[in-house]
Protein backbone atom coordinates (compact mmCIF):
# COMPACT_ATOMS: atom_id res chain seq x y z
CA UNK A 1 0.00 0.00 0.00
CA UNK A 2 1.36 3.57 -1.05
CA UNK A 3 1.04 6.75 0.96
CA UNK A 4 1.20 10.20 -0.92
CA UNK A 5 0.38 13.05 1.53
CA UNK A 6 -0.34 16.51 0.00
CA UNK A 7 0.51 19.37 2.48
CA UNK A 8 -0.52 22.74 1.07
CA UNK A 9 0.55 26.06 3.09
CA UNK A 10 -0.80 29.18 1.91
CA UNK A 11 0.93 32.45 2.28
CA UNK A 12 -1.06 34.28 5.71
CA UNK A 13 -0.56 37.81 7.70
CA UNK A 14 1.52 37.30 11.30
CA UNK A 15 -1.20 35.34 13.56
CA UNK A 16 -1.84 32.98 11.30
CA UNK A 17 -0.92 29.16 11.13
CA UNK A 18 -2.24 26.39 8.76
CA UNK A 19 -1.27 22.96 8.58
CA UNK A 20 -2.73 20.77 6.32
CA UNK A 21 -2.68 16.98 5.23
CA UNK A 22 -4.35 15.05 2.63
CA UNK A 23 -3.58 11.45 2.70
CA UNK A 24 -4.69 8.65 -0.12
CA UNK A 25 -4.35 5.31 1.54
CA UNK A 26 -4.70 2.00 -0.15
CA UNK A 27 -6.97 0.53 3.16
CA UNK A 28 -10.34 -0.72 2.37
CA UNK A 29 -14.10 -1.81 1.00
CA UNK A 30 -17.71 -0.86 -0.49
CA UNK A 31 -21.21 0.23 0.10
CA UNK A 32 -23.88 3.21 1.00
CA UNK A 33 -23.10 6.89 2.03
CA UNK A 34 -22.50 7.75 5.93
CA UNK A 35 -21.52 10.74 7.93
CA UNK A 36 -20.53 11.66 11.42
CA UNK A 37 -22.27 14.26 13.60
CA UNK A 38 -20.19 15.82 16.26
CA UNK A 39 -20.91 14.18 19.56
CA UNK A 40 -18.30 15.26 22.30
CA UNK A 41 -16.19 12.09 24.08
CA UNK A 42 -18.41 9.73 23.07
CA UNK A 43 -18.23 7.17 20.13
CA UNK A 44 -19.56 7.65 16.95
CA UNK A 45 -20.41 3.94 15.67
CA UNK A 46 -20.91 2.92 12.20
CA UNK A 47 -23.53 0.01 12.50
CA UNK A 48 -22.44 -3.41 12.65
CA UNK A 49 -21.31 -5.43 9.30
CA UNK A 50 -22.00 -2.12 7.40
CA UNK A 51 -20.06 -0.56 4.56
CA UNK A 52 -19.89 2.82 3.52
CA UNK A 53 -19.40 4.32 0.16
CA UNK A 54 -18.15 7.61 1.64
CA UNK A 55 -18.03 8.06 5.40
CA UNK A 56 -16.98 11.84 6.52
CA UNK A 57 -16.21 13.06 9.45
CA UNK A 58 -15.96 16.87 10.80
CA UNK A 59 -14.91 18.57 13.64
CA UNK A 60 -13.88 22.34 14.35
CA UNK A 61 -13.62 24.17 17.53
CA UNK A 62 -13.37 27.98 17.75
CA UNK A 63 -12.71 30.72 20.56
CA UNK A 64 -13.26 34.12 19.97
CA UNK A 65 -12.02 36.64 22.82
CA UNK A 66 -12.58 40.31 23.01
CA UNK A 67 -13.21 43.87 24.83
CA UNK A 68 -16.62 42.40 26.55
CA UNK A 69 -15.19 38.78 26.81
CA UNK A 70 -11.96 38.85 27.55
CA UNK A 71 -11.10 35.18 28.08
CA UNK A 72 -12.88 32.47 25.65
CA UNK A 73 -11.56 29.10 25.76
CA UNK A 74 -13.41 25.65 24.31
CA UNK A 75 -12.52 22.18 23.15
CA UNK A 76 -13.45 19.22 21.71
CA UNK A 77 -12.52 15.62 21.84
CA UNK A 78 -14.67 13.14 19.53
CA UNK A 79 -14.52 9.99 18.93
CA UNK A 80 -15.88 8.71 15.03
CA UNK A 81 -15.75 4.76 14.81
CA UNK A 82 -16.66 4.86 11.18
CA UNK A 83 -16.18 1.08 10.25
CA UNK A 84 -15.89 0.28 6.42
CA UNK A 85 -15.50 2.39 3.62
CA UNK A 86 -14.81 2.85 0.01
CA UNK A 87 -13.58 6.30 0.87
CA UNK A 88 -13.21 8.57 3.87
CA UNK A 89 -13.00 12.20 4.53
CA UNK A 90 -11.98 13.63 7.55
CA UNK A 91 -11.10 17.08 8.89
CA UNK A 92 -10.44 18.42 12.00
CA UNK A 93 -9.87 22.26 12.84
CA UNK A 94 -8.87 24.76 15.88
CA UNK A 95 -9.50 28.42 15.59
CA UNK A 96 -8.47 31.17 18.05
CA UNK A 97 -9.25 34.86 17.34
CA UNK A 98 -8.53 37.61 20.03
CA UNK A 99 -9.46 40.61 19.40
CA UNK A 100 -9.43 44.44 20.35
CA UNK A 101 -7.38 44.02 23.31
CA UNK A 102 -4.72 45.49 25.28
CA UNK A 103 -1.08 44.37 27.10
CA UNK A 104 -2.61 46.10 30.53
CA UNK A 105 -6.27 44.56 29.76
CA UNK A 106 -5.22 41.68 27.10
CA UNK A 107 -7.84 38.83 25.97
CA UNK A 108 -6.75 34.91 26.24
CA UNK A 109 -8.27 32.77 23.72
CA UNK A 110 -7.82 28.84 23.74
CA UNK A 111 -9.32 26.35 21.11
CA UNK A 112 -7.92 22.59 21.42
CA UNK A 113 -9.51 20.15 19.04
CA UNK A 114 -9.14 16.29 19.72
CA UNK A 115 -10.44 13.93 16.67
CA UNK A 116 -10.20 10.40 17.17
CA UNK A 117 -11.15 8.18 13.74
CA UNK A 118 -11.65 4.50 13.43
CA UNK A 119 -11.45 2.61 10.03
CA UNK A 120 -11.14 -0.39 8.83
CA UNK A 121 -10.67 -2.66 5.49
CA UNK A 122 -8.39 -3.02 2.56
CA UNK A 123 -7.95 -0.29 -0.80
CA UNK A 124 -9.82 2.79 0.86
CA UNK A 125 -8.99 6.24 -0.12
CA UNK A 126 -8.59 8.69 2.82
CA UNK A 127 -8.75 11.92 3.12
CA UNK A 128 -7.38 13.12 6.41
CA UNK A 129 -7.34 16.68 6.99
CA UNK A 130 -5.82 18.67 10.10
CA UNK A 131 -5.87 22.23 10.65
CA UNK A 132 -4.97 25.31 13.34
CA UNK A 133 -5.11 28.93 13.01
CA UNK A 134 -4.64 31.59 15.62
CA UNK A 135 -5.13 35.66 15.34
CA UNK A 136 -4.45 38.44 17.05
CA UNK A 137 -6.44 41.27 15.86
CA UNK A 138 -4.89 44.69 16.68
CA UNK A 139 -4.48 42.84 19.93
CA UNK A 140 -1.45 43.44 21.59
CA UNK A 141 -0.31 40.97 24.21
CA UNK A 142 -3.12 39.04 24.00
CA UNK A 143 -2.47 35.18 24.28
CA UNK A 144 -4.01 33.25 21.37
CA UNK A 145 -3.61 29.60 21.11
CA UNK A 146 -4.66 27.04 18.78
CA UNK A 147 -4.14 23.49 18.68
CA UNK A 148 -5.54 20.36 16.44
CA UNK A 149 -4.36 16.70 17.43
CA UNK A 150 -5.92 14.21 14.99
CA UNK A 151 -6.05 10.24 15.44
CA UNK A 152 -6.07 7.74 12.68
CA UNK A 153 -6.43 4.21 13.87
CA UNK A 154 -6.31 1.82 10.77
CA UNK A 155 -7.41 -2.30 10.40
CA UNK A 156 -8.11 -4.75 8.13
CA UNK A 157 -11.05 -5.23 9.75
CA UNK A 158 -13.63 -3.17 11.65
CA UNK A 159 -12.67 -2.78 15.11
CA UNK A 160 -14.51 -1.17 18.07
CA UNK A 161 -12.66 0.46 20.88
CA UNK A 162 -13.74 -1.69 24.22
CA UNK A 163 -15.43 -0.13 27.29
CA UNK A 164 -11.78 -0.05 29.05
CA UNK A 165 -10.77 2.26 26.04
CA UNK A 166 -13.40 4.24 26.42
CA UNK A 167 -13.31 4.84 30.15
CA UNK A 168 -9.98 5.91 29.78
CA UNK A 169 -10.51 8.38 26.57
CA UNK A 170 -13.43 9.68 28.63
CA UNK A 171 -10.78 10.46 31.49
CA UNK A 172 -8.55 12.19 29.24
CA UNK A 173 -11.24 14.46 27.45
CA UNK A 174 -12.36 15.56 31.38
CA UNK A 175 -8.64 16.56 31.95
CA UNK A 176 -8.70 18.11 28.54
CA UNK A 177 -11.81 19.78 29.70
CA UNK A 178 -9.95 20.98 33.35
CA UNK A 179 -6.41 22.04 31.28
CA UNK A 180 -8.83 24.07 28.54
CA UNK A 181 -10.27 26.59 31.46
CA UNK A 182 -6.68 26.69 33.49
CA UNK A 183 -4.95 29.37 33.66
CA UNK A 184 -1.50 27.97 33.07
CA UNK A 185 0.91 30.27 31.43
CA UNK A 186 1.10 29.65 27.52
CA UNK A 187 4.53 26.80 27.35
CA UNK A 188 2.90 24.98 30.47
CA UNK A 189 -0.33 24.56 28.66
CA UNK A 190 1.12 23.19 25.13
CA UNK A 191 2.93 21.20 27.21
CA UNK A 192 0.51 19.26 28.75
CA UNK A 193 -1.61 19.57 25.44
CA UNK A 194 0.90 17.05 24.11
CA UNK A 195 1.03 14.87 27.14
CA UNK A 196 -2.47 14.20 26.91
CA UNK A 197 -2.31 13.16 23.09
CA UNK A 198 0.45 11.23 24.07
CA UNK A 199 -1.89 9.03 26.83
CA UNK A 200 -4.41 9.27 23.45
CA UNK A 201 -1.98 7.47 21.31
CA UNK A 202 -0.99 4.73 24.09
CA UNK A 203 -4.74 3.98 24.86
CA UNK A 204 -5.28 3.50 20.88
CA UNK A 205 -1.93 1.18 20.13
CA UNK A 206 -3.08 -0.97 23.39
CA UNK A 207 -6.77 -1.28 21.31
CA UNK A 208 -5.26 -2.08 18.59
CA UNK A 209 -2.89 -4.18 19.46
CA UNK A 210 -4.42 -7.34 18.82
CA UNK A 211 -6.69 -6.47 15.85
CA UNK A 212 -5.39 -7.27 12.03
CA UNK A 213 -3.47 -4.12 10.71
CA UNK A 214 -4.07 -2.75 6.71
CA UNK A 215 -1.53 -3.82 4.56
CA UNK A 216 1.49 -1.06 4.43
CA UNK A 217 -0.40 1.68 6.94
CA UNK A 218 0.13 2.54 10.10
CA UNK A 219 -2.01 1.13 13.35
CA UNK A 220 -2.34 4.86 14.84
CA UNK A 221 -1.41 7.99 12.79
CA UNK A 222 -1.18 10.96 14.66
CA UNK A 223 -1.34 14.57 13.14
CA UNK A 224 -1.00 17.22 15.13
CA UNK A 225 -0.55 21.48 14.83
CA UNK A 226 0.01 24.22 17.46
CA UNK A 227 -0.70 27.82 16.08
CA UNK A 228 -0.53 30.77 18.40
CA UNK A 229 1.00 32.81 21.36
CA UNK A 230 3.48 33.71 22.82
CA UNK A 231 4.85 35.25 19.86
CA UNK A 232 1.88 37.25 17.87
Amino acid sequence: MSIHPNTHRKPRPAGRGLSQRAMRIGLFAAGAAGIAAAVPAQAATAAAGSVARHAVAEDHTFSHADRAHPTQVKDSFTVRQLGTAKAVGVRNQAGAVSVGCSVDAHCRSVALSFQIVTLAGQNTHLNAVNLSDATNEHCDGCQTLAGAYQFVVSTARPFTLDATAQRKLADIHRRLDDLTRSKIPAADLKTQADSLAAEVTAVLHDAVAGAPKAPDAPAVAVHRHLDGWPGH
